[in-house]
């Protein structure tokens, strides 16, 4: 069943109706009756949010307070987003007449959505109660904001606070064709692109909104955030200079700041702020995780451990100082740890987030243990968890990789020879990630002419400017967009590629631009930089499939997360790389990882001499190149080159049925 099917449709819209139903109930006062209704529809919809929301209203109305607050207090274990909660929990108290935990709930309610006018109204009466009559002010303040908002405002930015994206969209799109100037609107569709990963429209529209408003500041922010998002990090810095000495002190503006400058490479600078944050939040957790994977790029593991520990003290469950912990893949955990993760883990209270986390992290410590069913079962579960909260779809993927073929024949690149920007300078390292892409990376490195950068985004990011204001998933532009480029078009996509990473570099004359996914963008490389080296990093199938499986990614790679769609992906690549072999003949150098363990000087001299460089013996000694790493394979390639990993799917071997039988003859 899939949610196109009609008895699915049909079924939401009965619950809809139901809902709105009940709704109708309450307003009009028949609260006994709201309440059978809503108990009845609970056992229909046990998870339905505004079935449970309005059952709390109800119980309100008829004065069963700690009811209602129980109630609440359950929604908010499985919505702790869901803004109208916690007003609901501010109008609770102020029956109890418990004014600090009124003003605590409002404050909640107002923080997750601005845009509540009842929740402000209480703040005015409950500060002014308390004496407080300068957030008293600041509450009139949004009182008299929300008064002059327009409705179709309102009930958007209350909408988007409380995750119905969709349904704001629905709102703010008309109200928006009525006035084109409304910023709040354009800023609220800005917000709506973002959610939808989106990038080029939000961008465009928050860049629109800031030179109708120049002081609106929380505009600002947003467009500094959309820009990180695109990593626009240089143009970022500037907007949050600009926020900054405004408002100097504000936490929220300085700890994206010191993220930017983590984007921009400049760790140590990232480092020194997230610090001065830290001295006035000693027990900040993020913070502190913040710091450790900043020490970790730097490669001061023992000073990241530290601070992962202190990161996992600070809260409770908090599952990503656990797997940072795991994926330094040097740490080994403590007994003690691992009873206190499988305590979280089982904990009902625990988030999904936290949960996958924490399940990742027990996976890799069982299997340092050599408990590996044991440990197969946490990936097995952490992966499961993670799929349920990916909309990826291999589909899609397999769809663009027979338009890519469909579109880049040798004729279509025989007739664009010696197109694009000339320049040398870059050197692409694809694959798939865990396929050993980082050693290679940091191995060229070491060269005393290559600048080691970082997972540059500027392909991706080419490619989203193509595709422009598109959003349909079955229908994209790119890349057929690529027969209606011109000769000036390809030249001026390259030359903006070299000019925008300009400021991940020194003075070296070549640069490494490590992004694996990009082996999907080998055709466009082609043509905007047609004298750029392009390296593929291929791993054997079962290992660099099973070392996907137990890997959590920060963001991205979302094909890694269920056995099926592993393996269809790395088919999909290896098509697609066959194709580029056949269509531009000597332009790929491959390099299998398992040849580079075997005979590491064989393949360095054989990279370097098809990146036409003279050989270096540093190459050879990439484990002493000081140099900031980013990825999972950070402290790996601080060592000296092992054969520990090649096989250590195999211990597995049990539980991979599924995954030999579909890579099926890729396997040798």
């Amino acid at each position: 069943m899939t949610v196109n099917d009609p008895d699915t449709l049909n079924k939401t819209s009965v619950i809809e109706q139901k809902v709105h139903d009940l709704q109708v109930l309450i307003q009009s006062g028949q609260y006994e009756l709201a309440l059978k209704s809503a108990d009845a529809l609970r056992t229909e919809v046990p998870d339905n949010r505004d079935v449970a929301y309005m059952r709390a209203v109800a119980l309100r109305y008829l004065n069963r307070i700690a009811e209602a607050l129980a109630a609440l207090a359950e929604l908010e274990k499985k919505n702790p987003g869901f803004s109208r909660l916690y007003q609901e929990q501010g109008h609770c108290y102020v029956a109890l007449r418990d004014a600090p935990k009124a003003i605590d709930a409002y404050q909640k309610a107002v923080h997750r959505n601005p845009a509540l006018p009842a929740a402000w109204s209480r703040l005015v009466t409950l500060y002014r109660m308390t004496g407080d009559e300068a957030s008293a002010r600041t509450a009139q303040q949004h009182v008299d904001i929300t008064s002059k908002m327009h409705s179709a405002i309102i009930t958007a930015t209350g909408l988007l606070s409380d995750g119905d994206v969709s349904q704001a969209e629905k709102i703010i799109r008309p109200y928006l064709l009525q006035n084109p100037q409304d910023v709040e609107a354009m800023r609220i569709l800005a917000r709506i692109a973002l959610e939808f990963d989106v990038l080029h429209d939000a961008d465009f529209l928050l860049e629109a909104v800031i030179e109708l408003a120049p002081d609106y500041r929380a505009a600002r922010y947003d467009y500094a955030r959309a820009l990180l998002r695109r990593h626009r990090h240089q143009v970022a810095l500037e907007q949050l200079n600009i926020l900054l000495k405004a408002e100097p002190e504000n936490r929220m503006y300085k700890t994206t700041y010191a993220t930017t400058w983590v984007g921009l490479g400049d760790h140590e600078m990232a480092l020194k702020l997230y610090r001065e944050l830290l001295d006035g939040a000693p027990n900040a957790a993020d913070l502190h995780l913040s710091i450790a994977h900043t020490l970790k790029t730097l490669g001061r593991t023992d000073e990241s451990i530290e601070e992962y520990r202190r990161a996992a003290d600070a809260r409770p469950h908090f599952g990503d100082a656990f797997w940072s912990l795991a994926n330094l893949k040097t740490y080994r955990f403590t007994s003690e740890e691992i009873d206190r993760m499988i305590a979280s883990e089982a904990n009902p209270d625990i988030d999904l987030l936290d949960r996958y986390h924490m399940c990742f992290a027990l996976g890799k410590a069982l299997e340092d243990r050599g408990d590996y069913a044991r440990s197969f079962e946490y990936y097995e579960r952490g992966n499961a968890l993670k799929k349920s909260d990916s909309p990826f779809m291999p589909e899609l993927v397999e769809k663009n990789t027979a338009e890519q073929k469909q579109v880049c024949t040798p004729e279509f690149f025989s007739a664009r020879q010696g197109w694009g920007c000339p320049d040398p300078a870059p050197i692409f390292v694809v694959g798939l990630p865990r396929s050993g892409s980082t050693l290679l990376e940091q191995i060229l490195a070491s060269h005393s002419q290559v600048e080691g950068t970082m997972e540059l985004s500027d392909i991706a990011t080419a490619v989203v400017d193509l595709e422009g204001h598109n959003r349909d998933a079955d229908n994209r532009r790119y890349p057929r967009v690529l027969t209606e480029l011109s000769a000036i078009d390809y030249q001026r996509i390259g030359e903006k590629y070299i000019n925008d990473t300009r400021v991940y570099r020194t003075d070296k004359p070549f640069f490494i631009d490590k992004m694996p996914n990009n082996f999907r963008h080998i055709g466009l490389i082609h043509l905007i930089l047609p004298n750029a080296k392009i390296i593929d990093a291929r791993r054997e199938p079962m290992a660099c499939c099973f070392s996907n499986f137990k890997q959590l990614f920060a963001a991205g790679q979302e094909f890694t997360y269920s056995i099926e769609d592993i393996s269809r992906y790395y088919r999909t690549y290896v098509e697609l790389m066959e194709h580029w072999d056949a269509v531009l003949p000597g332009r790929v150098l491959r390099i299998q990882h398992e040849e580079v363990v075997d005979d590491l000087e064989a393949n360095v001299r054989r990279i370097l001499n098809y990146c036409g460089l003279p050989f270096e013996e540093a190459c050879l000694e990439f484990h002493k190149t000081k140099r900031s790493v980013r990825t999972a394979s950070s402290e790996q390639v601080r060592r000296p080159i092992f054969r520990d990993g090649l096989d250590q799917w195999r211990h597995f071997e049990p539980w991979l049925g599924p995954l030999k039988a579909a890579l099926g003859d890729l396997v040798p």
